[in-house]
């Protein structure tokens, strides 16, 4: 039914945008606004099915011009979806149709932000395996990111970050408060600074018993976890499940409070099959 009343609100929007003579800008405006209200009703479905919409919608599409504004506004919009893991979407819009030729950006920089985003999220999708990466502990021995068979928390962050000390701050109090089940984090710095980070870690403490704090760092980026993990800015933050797949992503913390409950069930069930 969704999809049938918007193929005709597109219609009928196309019809008389070229009777009336509307400007370019009038009916990409109420295209946007349809569209807006269009993916705004199917947050809830599966990435599927949200592929699948919006692959209806392009395809029904036949101007050109307005099928690239579709595509584009429908890429943009998942880039920054309101929904962890709806990222998916906007890397299947690029490669089923920009990667592929069928609609191209309209300009070079738009096209290589777009190919950027998808290159440093293609990796860490909701469900994906974290990629796995070998980082320096304080004392210079090696640690594995993500730790295996452990409920994980992967926190990219910088002392010279204004949000990541906010986020220092806060996450202490959250995790000693609302953590009731193992729970690994792992503080990758991001920085080259020994000293400052030498002084956060002295500070950032987890009166928790529950939770086990793993500081690391890669100071010449020999991981590679700046691409991998699109840490092109901090902070960055990611749960890992115990068999090493990516339960959260893009978390904040008010959204990494609603994600522990399931992380403890995922990690229960783990520990119940071994």
């Amino acid at each position: 039914m969704m999809r049938r009343l918007i193929c005709i609100i597109l219609a009928l929007m196309l019809g008389i945008g070229l009777r009336a003579q509307q400007s370019a800008d009038g009916a990409y405006a109420l295209l946007d606004s349809l569209v807006l209200k269009y993916v705004t009703a199917i947050q809830s479905e599966s990435i599927e099915t949200k592929q699948g919409e919006c692959e209806f919608l392009i395809g029904s599409v036949r101007d050109s011009l307005m099928r690239r504004h579709l595509a584009v506004s429908l890429f943009n919009y998942y880039k920054d979806a309101p929904v962890m893991g709806d990222e998916a979407v906007a890397i299947w819009l690029y490669d089923k149709w920009f990667a592929s030729g069928k609609v191209a950006f309209e300009g070079e920089f738009e096209a290589l932000d777009a190919e950027m985003f998808c290159n440093m999220n293609r990796n860490t999708l909701l469900g994906m395996d974290a990629p796995a990466l070998k980082a320096r502990k304080p004392c210079g021995g090696k640690v594995n990111v993500p730790p295996a068979g452990v409920t994980s928390l992967l926190w990219f962050y910088d002392t010279a970050c204004s949000k990541c000390r906010v986020e220092s701050e806060v996450l202490p109090s959250l995790l000693e408060k609302n953590v009731d089940f193992p729970l690994t984090v792992v503080a990758f710095y991001a920085g080259q600074d020994r000293k400052a980070w030498r002084e956060f870690r002295r500070s950032f403490k987890v009166g928790n018993p529950n939770v086990k704090l793993l500081h690391c760092w890669d100071p010449e980026v020999k991981s590679d976890y700046l691409r991998i993990y699109g840490v092109i800015s901090t902070p960055r933050m990611y749960m890992v499940a115990p068999e090493g797949s990516i339960i959260g992503r893009r978390l904040e913390p008010e959204s990494l409070l609603q994600l522990l409950p399931v992380a403890k069930d995922i990690g229960e069930i783990f520990r119940n099959k071994q």
